[in-house]
């Protein structure tokens, strides 16, 4: 079962992977430092430091889907 408090929603949109808002400082629209063809690397096995560009927090992401990137760290309360 995948822990819901440690995965975030993210999209693609024009080659590029954005969140609506950042789990930290609530930013909204972020663009972030991955590109959509590392994505099924990280469903694979391969781990991925995120560093936010907002506010410079970082997660590592340890897997993903097409709607969820799952993080090591715990970003909302459940």
């Amino acid at each position: 079962m995948i822990p819901f408090e440690r995965s975030w929603p993210y999209d693609i949109i024009m080659k590029d992977v954005y969140v609506s808002s950042c789990p930290f400082c609530g930013q909204d629209n972020v663009l972030l430092p991955l590109r959509p063809r590392e994505i099924p690397d990280i469903h694979t096995g391969k781990k991925k430091l995120l560093v936010f560009p907002c506010c410079r927090n970082r997660v590592t992401v340890v897997d993903a889907d097409q709607d969820y990137l799952l993080t090591d760290t715990v970003l909302r309360r459940a």
